[in-house]
């Protein structure tokens, strides 16, 4: 019901307010007629008109509510002088320019008229008490009304500033999941186009240096690395355009590339290196499990830049890439013999960082850094899904 008033009143803001106003008019004018026919004495016309001014100044209680809420006091003073008890009805103009200026206006305001419209009913009940034996009847019970009032309307101002404060707060705390959601799936683009990017210019450029140097002396290997080049290139830029498709999507659709490479694809990464150069022996421990594919994903391309900065940075053409499955965690590390005094930059390039952006993703560990016997060392450990099919397969003859 109060539903279905709210409504209303909503789409009629015009014929509320007049059945509001129409309200009070009633309450008072019958206020009037009730105190004087149980009193007898007190003028019957005079009241009359001063409770219709007050209620018809109710109508500018919203523009200008301290100038009203004067104009109420007076009009409900002159009713008290005229010997009327200054009853809740007889005081209804008063009391709902005093809600309604305690709902718009600040506390200061709110209590400082209050106080005001207090004094004025304490005086009188002083100087013009209708029952000179009962004080509470003529002082206390007006006092209170008045007080009461701009209590009630202080409360509903403060409900409706906190309501809008929080809907103030939820909109800004969805503008920010947005812009988090916005720069969350840029890092992920971000990764994805340095790890092709990177992954198969340096595999394209080893392979034309491997080319030329071996261009005078042994021309037969030179051409066979030149013509394995257009497949890196095909390859960089198949898997570009499937990574830069994602932005042109109307839709978002999580995780999932299409083509999304795994640890499925690890042979033909293998060859690509072998072909730049680079010897790559792979080994697997433990019964292999499959793999989701967000943590397929992020084990292949763990492994990819890790063999990049290889190809980059080590001083032997050489890397170890081991695949430790356990019941709820896969271990991966890719370690290569490079000579002790390598390039001191090497942990501070973009490809260390995306791959501990990717295992931290995950949910798993990464640690990065040179080995006490020499040579360098990427390894992490990433959680394995027990929703995830837990069925063993060899990803395409990776099992020793």
């Amino acid at each position: 019901m109060n539903t279905s008033w709210q409504r209303w009143a909503a789409a009629r803001p015009r014929a509320a307010e007049a059945g509001a106003l129409a309200l009070v008019a009633v309450a008072t004018i019958s206020g009037v007629l009730v105190t004087r026919g149980i009193m007898a004495t007190p003028p019957l016309w005079p009241a009359l008109a001063l409770a219709v001014v007050g209620c018809a100044a109710l109508h500018w209680r919203r523009a200008r509510p301290l100038p009203v809420l004067t104009v109420t006091l007076v009009c409900t003073m002159g009713i008290g002088a005229l010997g009327y008890l200054l009853t809740p009805l007889l005081m209804g103009p008063l009391l709902a320019a005093q809600y309604s200026l305690s709902v718009h206006s600040p506390r200061r305001t709110t209590w400082n008229s209050a106080v005001a419209a207090a004094l004025g009913m304490v005086a009188t009940g002083l100087f013009f008490p209708p029952f000179h034996n009962s004080p509470v009847l003529s002082i206390v019970n007006p006092t209170a009304w008045v007080l009461l009032a701009a209590a009630f309307g202080s409360y509903v101002r403060v409900r409706r500033e906190y309501t809008a404060a929080r809907a103030e707060h939820a909109a800004r705390e969805r503008e920010e999941e947005a812009r988090h959601r916005v720069f969350q799936e840029r890092m992920r683009i971000a990764r994805e186009l340095h790890d092709v990017v990177a992954h198969h210019l340096t595999l394209a450029d080893a392979q034309a240096s491997t080319a030329a140097h071996l261009a005078a002396t042994h021309p037969e290997q030179a051409l066979d690395i030149i013509g394995k080049l257009p497949q890196t290139t095909s390859a960089a830029l198949h898997e570009l355009k499937a990574t830069v498709g994602l932005l042109r999507q109307d839709t978002d659709h999580g995780d999932d590339l299409t083509p999304a490479p795994g640890l499925r694809d690890l042979p033909e990464l293998v060859d690509a290196c072998a072909a730049a150069g680079l010897t790559v022996t792979v080994s697997v421990e433990g019964a292999v499990r499959r793999l989701t594919p967000v943590l397929d994903l992020t084990a292949y391309r763990i492994v990819q830049e890790a063999l990049t900065n290889v190809s980059k940075h080590a001083a032997t053409p050489a890397a170890r890439v081991r695949l430790a499955y356990a019941p709820h965690r896969l271990t991966l590390s890719v370690t290569n013999d490079a000579a002790p005094g390598g390039p001191p930059d090497i942990e501070g390039g973009f490809g260390l960082v995306t791959m501990r952006e990717r295992a931290t993703a995950a949910g798993g560990t990464f640690h990065a850094g040179r080995r006490p016997q020499g040579g360098f060392e990427v390894a992490c450990t990433l959680p394995l899904d027990d929703r995830a099919d837990d069925q063993e397969h060899d990803p395409e003859g990776l099992a020793p």
